[in-house]
């Protein structure tokens, strides 16, 4: 049952992010990495689960979180060159490493939210 409230809870959370992005200058790439995990979380409620999806979207999403840490100004930049200032205060990326740090992020709890799915099958 807890299961099925985390992916009632992530499906529409991703639902909200894909649609925030809309406007994005990326928006096709990003709007599909969080319709994709919406997708998924939303089949898991029902019973429906498709581990090769999941670890194929995992795999993409955490290469492409270790890209963003180590691209210039990335998360790695944040921390080290720039010493972690708030990425939340406006919802404008002012800063250039406030966009790779914020999408890290999201691809971090994307994978999370597929990988319980994964271990923790829904019957």
């Amino acid at each position: 049952m807890i299961l099925i409230v985390l992916n009632v809870i992530f499906c529409l959370a991703f639902l909200v992010f894909a649609y925030v992005n809309l406007n994005d200058v990326d928006a096709p790439l990003w709007v599909t990495i969080y319709m994709v995990a919406a997708i998924c979380c939303g089949l898991a409620v029902f019973g429906k689960y498709f581990p090769t999806i999941n670890i194929i979207a995992i795999s993409f999403y955490l290469v492409y979180a270790i890209i963003l840490f180590f691209a210039k100004d990335g998360v790695r930049d944040w921390i080290l060159k720039y010493k972690k200032p708030s990425i939340v205060e406006t919802m404008q990326a002012e800063k250039p490493y406030i966009e790779k740090t914020r999408e890290f992020f999201g691809l971090l709890i994307i994978s999370t939210a597929l990988a319980i799915d994964f271990f923790c099958r829904i019957n």
